[in-house]
């Protein structure tokens, strides 16, 4: 969701990865349909682990919870979003974390400019 944000809302003036340390082989269904609530299409992307990510110096790297893996990447600053995981539960819950995550990119792409 972080990923489709920052690439609709920084409209090319960002590069954006996204990257998890277990990834599902596929989006969740629930995950496509709230993004697709705010015209954001997913369908075609897929999830990636930590080795998928470039070797390339970042300018931030926000991480949703770190408790298991953290990457090990090049980076000027670090940023923790305590974003709860809503896998399993409802379409409501999805919103909800859709909209944190939302607000987070919006305010992280005002702090960049």
């Amino acid at each position: 969701m972080a990923q489709g944000f920052a690439e609709a809302l920084g409209q090319e003036k960002v590069e954006v990865y996204s990257a998890g340390s277990k990834p599902s082989s596929q989006i969740d269904p629930l995950v496509i349909e709230v993004m697709k609530e705010k015209g954001i299409d997913l369908s075609g992307k897929r999830p990636k682990g930590l080795n998928d990510l470039p070797y390339v110096d970042m300018d931030y790297l926000v991480t949703m919870g770190c408790e298991e893996t953290c990457p090990a990447v090049l980076t000027k600053k670090i940023i923790e979003w305590e974003i709860p995981d809503p896998k399993g539960k409802s379409i409501d819950v999805f919103r909800e974390v859709r909209d944190q995550i939302e607000k987070k990119v919006k305010a992280l792409l005002i702090d960049m400019d």
